[in-house]
């Protein structure tokens, strides 16, 4: 080992300590606060613009502190409770006492309780047959269950081995379930990242400038300290496309194993973001004309494993397979006091029921408020990386060149953006959070084109500083929601600030 790269590998212990202490920093310090610039005040005159959309009034009594953040993590911790408190799930019911009138109805259950109100339920609803007499419908969450299974699992552990309970516990249960699924796989993944970045990279410059990168200025060090989907679904990414670069570098044909792994991991991430089901496909099918036999008899049947699971735990949830959002706009959603209930209405208000014009959502996902550009500015120099790549053509006994790899990311890239362009109810950007969540299973592919770009821009100090520029403003878009992933970028709050942008 050179002195260089033994300074480097310094380097990478360093630095991925710090990002893996930040990532358990946010996770043992969360706790959702009331900020008052979200509520509603008592006269127009006390605000400097209008008012937060929808109104929020300021809680009368002090609310019991809690570690979850969003509807988007509650309504994920209440199916999880439900299962081992209460072994089914369900998160709560509403009691019809006459079936047959919609609007009087009693809300029971985990639900019900403040700390878990959550706006991702839905509500199995009324069938003829409930007509005039009392019923009783289970609130579930929108979730897809697989996850909330595993959690389940360890919380089980967690309440058999220390007794402790997620609802009285919530500080040691959350945070430790969190610190397993989040910060663990976070540190696996900066190594692994590591060896990738190592391995491409050319210069000293190259290789620490997209480490750091991968550390600090991506959004997977926002969400750390929530449950959320898109964490997990990245990390698989990394670990399903991991042997597949490694058997590119080493110019070798993958092994039985490794097949296993890539197929394994990139279904599994489709279970967390349902797009990543093209990553099955762009993968599979390379590897399949390289050689069918690993293929069929490794990649295949592992990948089959996570998606057999994701179907069987949506049938034991709900009683068929189809997943709780394709029941999005009719009745599961649109029951009584939902507030999906709001769209089409005068109440439909907020980025919530965005209507804006196709062309406008696709600037802000890109370079807007909500841009993938915009806010990790760092990823058009690995757009540069990718369509330089995409034009050599390297010689290699592995069945995904650099080339390969390069197509495969944009590729995938367009898949999942054209997706969401022609999928109405995704307008919203995800809601109230401070990046585009629905993208973020790609860092990992945009991540290892970092390397060469900063190699190319290492070579002069103009290079080096628009490199340490569009870092910083990288950075500055991961921390800037430090109390909370789940608000609004710091870009879309200065358009509002100023009066150029609202959402209501």
């Amino acid at each position: 080992m050179t002195a260089r790269m033994d300074a480097r590998k310094s380097f990478y212990w360093l630095i991925g300590a710090v990002a893996v202490a930040v990532a358990a920093a946010r996770v043992v310090g969360a706790e959702n606060l009331l900020e008052p610039s979200r509520y509603t005040p008592p006269t127009l005159e006390a605000y400097s613009a209008s008012p937060p959309d929808p109104p929020r009034a300021w809680p009368k009594e002090r609310p019991d502190p809690t570690p979850m953040y969003s509807s988007n993590d509650k309504s994920r911790w209440a199916a999880v409770r439900a299962l081992v408190d209460d072994g089914t799930f369900v998160i709560g019911r509403r009691v019809f006492p006459d079936g047959g009138n919609p609007k009087a109805y009693r809300d029971v259950g985990i639900i019900a309780e403040p700390q878990y109100r959550s706006l991702d339920v839905i509500l199995r609803p009324l069938a003829p047959e409930d007509a005039g007499r009392p019923v009783e419908k289970e609130f579930y969450s929108t979730k897809p269950p697989v996850y909330a299974v595993l959690l389940a699992a360890e919380y089980w552990v967690l309440k058999a081995s220390f007794g402790w309970d997620i609802a009285k516990d919530r500080w040691l249960v959350i945070p430790t379930i969190l610190l397993t699924v989040n910060v663990l796989p976070f540190a696996l993944y900066l190594m692994l990242l590591a060896k990738l970045i190592e391995a491409t990279g050319t210069t000293d410059f190259g290789r620490m400038f997209a480490f750091s990168a991968a550390c600090f200025g991506t959004f997977l060090t926002t969400f750390a300290g929530t449950l959320n989907n898109h964490l997990p679904a990245a990390f698989c990414v990394l670990f399903a496309i991991y042997p597949v670069v490694k058997a590119m570098l080493e110019s070798r044909e993958l092994t039985g194993l490794e097949h296993a792994v890539a197929g394994f991991f990139a279904a599994f991430a489709a279970t967390f973001d349902l797009p990543a089901l093209a990553l099955v496909a762009a993968l599979g099918l390379p590897l399949l004309l390289a050689n069918p036999r690993r293929t069929l008899l490794g990649y295949v049947p592992a990948a089959l494993i996570p998606i057999a699971a994701y179907f069987a735990t949506n049938f034991a949830a709900m009683g068929e397979f189809r997943p709780a959002y394709e029941k999005f706009g009719g009745p599961w959603y649109n029951y009584e006091g939902s507030h999906w209930s709001k769209v089409g209405t005068p109440l439909g208000k907020g980025i919530d029921f965005n209507d804006e014009p196709t062309t406008i959502y696709a600037f802000h996902l890109l370079f807007g408020h909500h841009g993938w550009f915009s806010l990790t500015p760092v990823f058009l120099l690995a757009l540069g990386s990718l369509i330089a790549a995409c034009r050599v053509k390297d010689a290699t006994l592995a069945p995904i060149s650099r080339r390969g790899l390069a197509v495969i990311t944009l590729a995938l890239s367009l898949i999942v953006f054209v997706f969401y362009l022609t999928r109405t109810k995704s307008y919203n950007y995800g809601g109230f959070t401070s990046g585009p969540r629905w993208l973020f299973w790609l860092i990992p592919l945009w991540s290892i084109a970092l390397p060469l770009a900063g190699d190319r821009l290492s070579r002069g100090r103009v290079g080096r500083l628009v490199c340490a520029a569009l870092l910083g403003f990288s950075v500055l878009a991961v921390f800037y929601p430090a109390v909370n992933p789940w608000r609004s970028p710091w870009i879309q709050q200065l358009l509002e600030f100023n009066g150029v942008l609202k959402y209501n």
